[in-house]
C-alpha cells in the first residue's frame, strides 16, 4: 500500500531521501569496474567488445556479428504485428513533427557601424544511441533519440543494443530504428558499448555525441567517456510526481503511479494531494491493482521503497514540494492545471488535466520523453535536437566599428597584462589612421 505522509517536515525529508536514492556506496565500487571496462575496450577495441558480451549477456559475440546484418533487419519487419507498426509510425510522425518545430536557426545581426554578430549552428559528424535491453525492449526509445538527430542532420547515426544469450535483438527495436532512417546497429551492450562509441573500435565507429538512457554502468560509463564525446545527461531510474486536487479519479492517479513503478524498482511515484480522501482512496487502489500485475516483484519494490502520498494543506505548498523534488515528470491532475503550471520552476515534463498521462508522453505526443531525473531538471532540460547540434559564433567589424572599440580593448588587455592582444587591435587602428 502507498505509504501517507501529513506532517510537511516529514514530508521534506521523504523527498530528499527519494531524490537521492541513486547515491549510494555501491556506486563507488560500481564505478572502478566501470573505468575498467571502459580502458579495456579502449585498449583491445573489438575483442574485449566479444569477452565482455560472453561474460554480460551471455552469447558468444564474434567480429563478423558485431553488426546486425541487413537480412535481420528485413526479417524484423515480419516479425511484429501490423497494429504494432502502425503504432510505430504514428509515434514516429508525432515526434518528427514537434522536433521539426525546435530547430534552431542560424541568425546574423548588423550593428550601426556596419560589423556583423550571429550565430551558426551545425550538426555533430556522428552521434551513436544506446538503446537498453533487460527487463524490457524500447522501441520508444530508440524513437526518441534517433527523431532529433535526424532532423538535427547528422550525417551518420549508430545503435548499439544488448543482445539476448541467443544473440538476438527485439524486432519492434530493430523496426523503429529503420523507421527512422537507421540501418547501423551493433548488438552489444553496457559500458562496453558506451565506451566503444566513445573510442571506436575497428567495427564500430568513434561518434561525437552519445544519448540514451540505460542502468547504473552505462551512466557511469557516460559520465567517465564525457569529455571525448558530448552525452545528453546522467539519467538515473524513472519517476512521477502526481499533484491531484477532489477533481482527480483515484483509480487514474493510482494507474499513473504504477506507470513509473514497474520500470524500475528504483523508479520513484509520488502523491501530493490537499485531500485526505483522495491519498486514502489512490493508496487502496495502489493495492488493488497491484494484485494481478504482470510486473508486481519490480512494481511492488518501488511502491515499498519509492512510493509516497504526501497531504498537504494546498496547492500552493504541493506545488512547493514539487518544486524542490524537481520531477523527471509531473502531472497536474486538478480542476485548472493551467492555473497551477505558472508556479511550477522545475519539472522535467509537465502533463495537464486528468486526459493526460504520463503514458502518452512516453510514446505519441511528440516532446521528448528522454528527460532530466534526480533533481536534474533545476537545470536541465528534454533531449532535443540541439542535442545533436552546435552553435559557432559569428562575428565581423569594420573600419568604424573597429575604431569605436579600439580603446576599451586597449585598455582591457592591458589591465589583463596581454600585451599583443592589446597591439594586435593598435596595428589595425594605426594602419587605418594612415
Amino acid at each position: 500500500m502507498l505509504r501517507i505522509v501529513s506532517h510537511l517536515a516529514e514530508a521534506q525529508a521523504e523527498i530528499e531521501r527519494i531524490c537521492d536514492r541513486t547515491h549510494d556506496d555501491a556506486v563507488v565500487h560500481r564505478e572502478a569496474s566501470v573505468r575498467e571496462i571502459v580502458q579495456a575496450v579502449q585498449r583491445r577495441g573489438d575483442t574485449a567488445l566479444i569477452e565482455f558480451t560472453q561474460e554480460f549477456d551471455g552469447f558468444a559475440l564474434q567480429s563478423e556479428n558485431l553488426r546486425v546484418s541487413g537480412a535481420e533487419l528485413d526479417a524484423a519487419y515480419q516479425q511484429i504485428p501490423k497494429d504494432l507498426l502502425d503504432a510505430i509510425r504514428l509515434a514516429h510522425r508525432q515526434i518528427e513533427a514537434f522536433h521539426r518545430q525546435r530547430v534552431p536557426k542560424s541568425w546574423v545581426q548588423f550593428g550601426a557601424d556596419g560589423e556583423v554578430l550571429g550565430k551558426r549552428y551545425t550538426p555533430v559528424d556522428r552521434a551513436g544511441l544506446y538503446v537498453p535491453g533487460g527487463r524490457a525492449a524500447y522501441p520508444s526509445t530508440v524513437l526518441m533519440n534517433a527523431v532529433p538527430a535526424k532532423v538535427a542532420g547528422v550525417e551518420r547515426v549508430v545503435i548499439t543494443t544488448p543482445p539476448g544469450p541467443d544473440g538476438s535483438l527485439n524486432p519492434a527495436v530493430l523496426v523503429a530504428a529503420q523507421e527512422a532512417g537507421i540501418e547501423e546497429i551493433y548488438r552489444v551492450g553496457g559500458a562496453q558499448a558506451i565506451a566503444a562509441l566513445a573510442y571506436g573500435t575497428a567495427t564500430i565507429p568513434k561518434v561525437d555525441v552519445i544519448s540514451g538512457p540505460g542502468n547504473i554502468y552505462v551512466t557511469l560509463a557516460k559520465k567517465l567517456v564525457y569529455g571525448t564525446v558530448g552525452i545528453d545527461s546522467l539519467a538515473g531510474p524513472s519517476e512521477v510526481l502526481i499533484i491531484a486536487d477532489r477533481s482527480a479519479n483515484p483509480r487514474w492517479v493510482a494507474a499513473d503511479l504504477l506507470a513509473q513503478a514497474e520500470h524500475d524498482p528504483l523508479a520513484a511515484a509520488i502523491l501530493i494531494t490537499p485531500d485526505l480522501e483522495v491519498a486514502t482512496q489512490v493508496s487502496l487502489e495502489v493495492e488493488r491493482q497491484l494484485q494481478d500485475h504482470p510486473r508486481r516483484l519490480v512494481t511492488e519494490k518501488a511502491i515499498a521503497h519509492y512510493g509516497l502520498a504526501i497531504v498537504v494543506d494546498s496547492l500552493e505548498t504541493a506545488v512547493k514540494l514539487s518544486n524542490q523534488f524537481a520531477p523527471e515528470h509531473l502531472e497536474l491532475e486538478v480542476e485548472d492545471p493551467w492555473a497551477l503550471v505558472e508556479k511550477v520552476r522545475h519539472a522535467g515534463a509537465i502533463f495537464l488535466g486528468s486526459l493526460t498521462p504520463e503514458a502518452i508522453g512516453d510514446y505519441v505526443a511528440g516532446p521528448n520523453h528522454t528527460l532530466p531525473t534526480s533533481g536534474a531538471a533545476r537545470y536541465a532540460s528534454a533531449l532535443s535536437v540541439e542535442t545533436f547540434l552546435k552553435s559557432s559564433s559569428l562575428i565581423e567589424y569594420t573600419a568604424a566599428s573597429l575604431q569605436r572599440v579600439a580603446r576599451a580593448v586597449d585598455v582591457l588587455a592591458t589591465a589583463e597584462g596581454l600585451e599583443s592582444h592589446a597591439e594586435s587591435v593598435r596595428l589595425r587602428q594605426q594602419s587605418l589612421d594612415r
